[in-house]
């Protein structure tokens, strides 16, 4: 099953440097795991603000809730999540661009 999750970031000012540092390493290596297991299909930045929009895969909402409990930011976030169905015209779309994929997007 295919959900787009809306991520909004709030981290607290309280968090030093080194803090914050050690916590967004821990947020990329646990988002890097979720990718390469397929949970994680595919990710986007909102320009202007400390957010993201995603396509996760998870087999219902309690494996996508955890999944998302699982990221270190997850106390700080604010999220919405909008479960998504098969359009007719799925089988007719090309995907995203090569521009757009993954592989592209991994030194980001």
């Amino acid at each position: 099953m295919e959900f787009l999750v809306s991520v909004e970031i709030a981290l607290p000012h309280t968090l030093d440097e080194p803090q914050r540092a050690a916590l967004l390493a821990a947020e990329f290596e646990r988002g890097k795991a979720l990718a390469e297991a397929g949970v994680l299909r595919a990710i986007w930045r909102v320009p202007g603000r400390y957010a993201n929009r995603a396509i996760w895969s998870a087999t219902d909402a309690t494996a996508l809730h955890e999944a998302l409990t699982s990221l270190p930011l997850w106390p700080y976030m604010d999220v919405v999540v909008t479960p998504l169905a098969r359009h007719r015209v799925a089988p007719a779309c090309k995907g995203l661009p090569p521009q757009l994929g993954v592989s592209e997007l991994a030194g980001a």
